[in-house]
């Protein structure tokens, strides 16, 4: 069994793009089984810090330090608010991944039965993916995701776009990969999602980590102006 990648450290942190700051000296270290929701208004980073963490960028200044020095590409996945799907069949979505991961045609094919299976989706298997509607699609790429198995799961605001069934739907796979062991981190504007979903909170405001806390502790005593007046509804920029 590979070493775990978790923790996830970011030391002072930033990020800036066409000479704007849109991180600014974050330092945060994400536990391993945890759920972590980010939150902050429109602009606030948290589609930056998320992609930061998965890797999709790398830090202007400061470091990004995985447990294991450097996670593997299965140890780690990322949904994204609109699904990023291969114009190919549902079944084939989930191969792409696990062929890329080395496993045999045999290893492939089992674990994507088992996948269908466990999500649901053996009636739509052979269906274009492009094709669903889009809570089909957003159960597809979690589904796409835990098949690799990863340790960590980044989550940019997945339910964003869908309607209160869907939602619903995704919050139980969320709530059901979590108890399998896998992390999460994941960004909404949603507080109720939060409060259904939060262990830990990450608050950012302007591109700079504020609280970072319990969820309960956070949702009930923000520490913070920014926080309060964003919990409580008010503009805060």
């Amino acid at each position: 069994m590979s070493r775990s990648c978790l923790p996830l450290t970011l030391d002072k942190v930033s990020f800036v793009a066409s000479g704007t700051a849109l991180l600014s000296d974050l330092s945060l270290t994400i536990a391993p089984m945890r759920r972590l929701i980010v939150m902050g208004a429109n602009g606030a980073g948290k589609s930056v810090l998320l992609r930061l963490c998965h890797g999709l960028l790398d830090p202007s200044s400061g470091r990004r330090i995985w447990a294991n020095g450097e996670a593997r590409a299965q140890q780690q996945a990322m949904v994204f608010q609109r699904p990023v799907l291969l114009r190919r069949s549902v079944a084939a979505n989930l191969d792409y991944p696990l062929a890329v991961a080395g496993l045999s045609r045999a290893a492939r094919r089992a674990r994507v039965e088992q996948t269908l299976a466990r999500f649901g989706l053996e009636r739509i298997s052979d269906q274009p993916a492009r094709q669903l509607s889009g809570g089909q699609q957003q159960r597809l790429a979690l589904a796409r995701a835990w098949s690799v198995s990863p340790q960590i799961l980044f989550l940019d605001e997945p339910t964003a776009a869908l309607d209160p069934y869907a939602t619903r739907v995704i919050e139980e796979m969320i709530l059901q990969f979590a108890e399998e062991g896998i992390t999460i981190m994941m960004s909404t504007h949603d507080l109720g999602q939060a409060r259904r979903l939060a262990q830990d909170v990450a608050f950012l405001h302007r591109g700079q980590l504020l609280e970072h806390r319990p969820a309960a502790e956070f949702l009930e005593a923000p520490q913070t102006r920014e926080a309060r007046a964003f919990l409580s509804g008010d503009l805060i920029w």
